[in-house]
């Protein structure tokens, strides 16, 4: 199964008629170039675990440092994967790594 197929099946395993109506998933890209993806982790078994952020080729203060550059966490209800133009798999892979090892 790919990475956004995946991805799909989470999100409909969350829908129950009332959290895809606050809560949702949104992949956008970024001027850097590259992408964001930000996952609503409320109302799901994610929302309270502990996520190890992941951090390659960024700054303290979460800004790249070079052309190939990763960052993902998860912070206030909100899992967020940002990266350069090349990591929109690797983030989604990223977050299903965690996601799935938690059985969500």
């Amino acid at each position: 199964m790919t990475p956004l197929h995946r991805v799909q099946e989470w999100y409909r395993r969350q829908c129950d008629g009332e959290w895809e109506h606050r809560y949702g998933i949104r992949i956008e890209s970024c001027d850097n170039p590259g992408w964001w993806v930000k996952i609503d982790l409320n109302g799901t078994k994610l929302e309270t675990l502990p996520f190890q952020s992941l951090a390659e080729n960024v700054d303290p203060d979460g800004f790249q440092k070079g052309e190939r550059w990763l960052s993902c966490k998860a912070a206030e209800g909100v899992w967020s994967g940002a990266g350069d133009e090349t990591t929109l798999e690797r983030i989604l892979e990223v977050f299903l790594s965690w996601a799935e090892n938690h059985g969500s």
